[in-house]
């Protein structure tokens, strides 16, 4: 039953696809990108036609080398006019840096699952939640737009059980402080078209008309079936990663984030307008390959002229 539904389900004329390589890409890599070619890739995504880029993260420099030049990617990024280029915060100091830097666009984003946000950030889910909602209202009071995400959305990893119920209650909690956007994060790869499903349908009707982007992964082989799930049951906004950047810190060798070209590819089979253009991406994908000496979980990105 639940097949057929999805298949007689009315999909998206226009999907927004947000690009997370310079963030979530780059910041699984050892080899440092040098600012300069960081700056050069994230030009072209604009000549490629992307209005909203993620940039970098503020996290400390000693955890996460690759995002050290933060404030510098910025400064050098301000101004440039028709483009959001935002970052990640997932702690009070982010959001200061981000207000120090001028940020415009922030995502604030915390864990549905205790262990996970006990690994990663020393606090309880339930902590962290209060924090998230102290992140947001501080970033709204200093003029930022708020994308406010949630990891784990879909499972952890860890085996604790993560209701549908706790992350409509988070997203609701979320919403009250001021999000602009809700971003639910498919962090482990766990998610399926049902799971896909089952959360929308008990989140929907917390967020109302605020708009929700799904961030996924691919890491078994379910991504872009997660994807046309997901715009039936009316989701326009995704992250994407140039040639499936990124992965899975739970899963050794797993492939990470959807890969952009491929998701382009599927929604131009279907007709839906994306506003990119497919080559210039994929030119991208292929020069950061030849960079970093690798092959990216990426179908397509290696086949367009």
């Amino acid at each position: 039953m639940f097949a057929v539904k999805f298949f007689c389900k009315a999909l998206p004329k226009h999907v927004t696809l947000i690009e997370v390589g310079p963030r979530d890409g780059f910041q699984f890599e050892e080899k440092i990108v040098p600012t300069a070619l960081k700056l050069e890739i994230i030009m072209r995504l604009v000549d490629a036609g992307f209005e909203h880029i993620q940039v970098a993260s503020f996290v400390h420099p000693g955890k996460v080398p690759q995002m050290a030049d933060a404030e510098k990617l910025l400064i050098a990024l301000a101004g440039i006019p028709g483009v959001s280029f935002s970052a990640l915060a997932l702690n009070m100091a982010g959001v200061e840096r981000a207000i120090s830097s001028k940020l415009a666009h922030i995502e604030v984003s915390i864990s549905a699952s205790n262990r996970h946000s006990l690994n990663n950030t020393g606090m309880s889910a339930d902590a962290a939640l209060k924090m998230g909602l102290k992140m947001v209202a501080l970033s709204k009071r200093n003029g930022m737009h708020v994308r406010a995400g949630i990891q784990c959305a879909f499972g952890s990893g860890y085996g604790d059980v993560i209701s549908e119920d706790r992350i409509a209650a988070m997203a609701k909690d979320l919403v009250t402080a001021g999000a602009d956007m809700l971003c639910l994060a498919d962090t482990t790869g766990m998610a399926t078209p049902l799971t896909i499903h089952q959360l929308l349908c008990s989140v929907r009707p917390v967020t109302g008309d605020l708009p929700i982007v799904l961030h996924l992964h691919d890491t078994r082989g379910l991504g872009l079936v997660n994807v046309m799930t997901a715009m039936s049951c009316g989701i326009s906004h995704f992250d994407t990663a140039l040639a499936g950047m990124g992965g899975c810190p739970f899963i050794q060798g797993a492939a990470g984030n959807i890969a952009t070209e491929d998701t382009h590819y599927l929604l131009s089979s279907l007709d839906i307008e994306t506003g990119l253009n497919l080559s210039k991406i994929a030119g991208c994908s292929r020069d950061l390959e030849f960079f970093f000496g690798k092959h990216f979980p990426g179908k397509l990105y290696r086949h367009c002229a």
